[in-house]
């Protein structure tokens, strides 16, 4: 590697972390309407404390997080995600129980309350 340069990434953001109640949910939501499969976890396979997913999103398994009374309070005001085939991504994600957000068609609330934005790039 002598006289080479590693390539660097470009600036941006690399991973957006968010506790969640149901990883498993937010897993198979991720790769299933989204394109983002899971790329690393941490800890028992049956029950990971944390996951990395393809595309920079970080899930922390937090029990408890929300309950009828008392919903989850999320961390970050949203994620914004570049999909491919934005129309085909949202009528992926109408048969996921999420809800759609005043912003436009394009946002979306999982169940944690994670506010997605969806754009096509």
């Amino acid at each position: 590697m002598l006289g080479q340069v590693a390539p660097k990434r470009p600036p941006g953001v690399d991973h957006v972390a968010v506790r969640v109640a149901d990883i498993d949910w937010n897993i198979r939501f991720f790769e299933a309407v989204l394109g983002m499969p899971l790329r690393e976890a941490d800890g028992p396979p049956e029950a990971p404390r944390q996951v990395w997913l393809e595309g920079g999103i970080q899930l922390i398994a937090a029990s408890g997080a929300a309950t009828d009374a008392a919903p989850a309070q999320p961390w970050i005001a949203h994620v914004a995600i570049r999909v491919r085939g934005l129309e085909a991504a949202l009528a992926r994600a109408a048969e996921w129980p999420v809800t759609a957000l005043p912003q436009g068609p394009n946002w979306l609330r999982t169940p944690d309350g994670i506010a997605l934005e969806l754009f096509e790039y």
